[in-house]
């Protein structure tokens, strides 16, 4: 059994699975999630787990080069973007109708119980060396 990091099978796989630039989105509990792209599910209920508890759990094992948001999260979500904002340097934004077109593009949607409004972010993975 693993000792430490993250324990879910399936998130384990898929991150230790990923290359340079490759794309991971952590999602409130509403955020559409297209066919084809892999879904881990770890809502239990409204609220949770909460998109901050995973999004922590997730920096803790993930080197993140970079982020995308949509832009509706700054007015709508000041908290989370807040949060966001502290913690990375290089934030790319676009409206939430082409965030949606770029979850596409992702190897996992991690959805969470989060249940407040544009709680999604797009995670580029970067390199340890």
């Amino acid at each position: 059994m693993k000792k430490q990091g993250i324990l879910n099978s399936h998130l384990a796989k898929v991150f230790a699975d990923l290359g340079h630039t490759d794309r991971v989105v952590i999602a409130d509990c509403g955020l559409p999630i297209p066919d084809g792209v892999k879904r881990v599910d770890l809502s239990l209920r409204l609220g949770e787990p909460s998109f901050l508890d995973v999004l922590t759990e997730v920096e803790n094992d993930l080197v993140i080069e970079q982020i995308t948001i949509a832009q509706e999260m700054l007015t709508h979500n000041p908290a989370i973007a807040e949060r966001l904002q502290d913690t990375y340097d290089r934030i790319e934004q676009c409206d939430h109708e082409s965030f949606k077109r770029e979850v596409e593009k992702a190897k996992v949607v991690i959805r969470t119980g989060e249940a407040t409004p544009y709680a999604n972010v797009i995670l580029h993975a970067g390199v340890i060396f």
